[in-house]
């Protein structure tokens, strides 16, 4: 029997909702930041399995999803491996988390168009000069341990 896996637009409405009220940094709506790195999966040439993860990527990271949910949820394996593999762990160095994309299967290409649109000048430019600074050297350093 095969089980039926949530389409993209289903899988947007659910991001959508589950970082519903969320924010940025600069006080925008996150879905916004979800779509944008969606949208830079397909750009890249992602699989569905890769966009579905990359509108949910920091679901569990940020607790709007718990990880036993994901592990449920009518998702491809693929997607819920990527999302698991960019989800940042309590006490994780950048070298350990850069290791566990760098080995998952498409995780890479969600966590590029994820630094890209997080490094983004105009995103950035809203922020207050010290923040700038620091996103923009931890994004560089974990750019360079991923390879990018």
């Amino acid at each position: 029997m095969t089980v039926r896996v949530l389409g993209l637009d289903e899988v947007a409405a659910v991001a959508a909702r589950v970082h519903g009220g969320q924010v940025d940094k600069a006080g925008r709506p996150y879905v916004e930041h979800l779509a944008a790195v969606a949208a830079g999966v397909v750009a890249r040439g992602g699989s569905e399995a890769q966009v579905a993860a990359a509108w949910l990527h920091d679901a569990v990271e940020d607790g709007a999803v718990s990880e036993e949910w994901l592990q449920t949820a009518p998702l491809a394996a693929e997607t819920k491996d990527i999302v698991l593999a960019v989800t940042k762990r309590a006490g994780e160095t950048p070298a350990d988390y850069a290791t566990r994309i760098l080995r998952t299967p498409g995780a890479l290409l969600v966590k590029e168009a994820d630094l890209a649109h997080n490094a983004d000048p105009a995103r950035l430019a809203v922020l207050d000069e010290a923040t700038r600074e620091r996103l923009t050297r931890k994004y560089a350093h974990l750019r360079a341990l991923l390879g990018l």
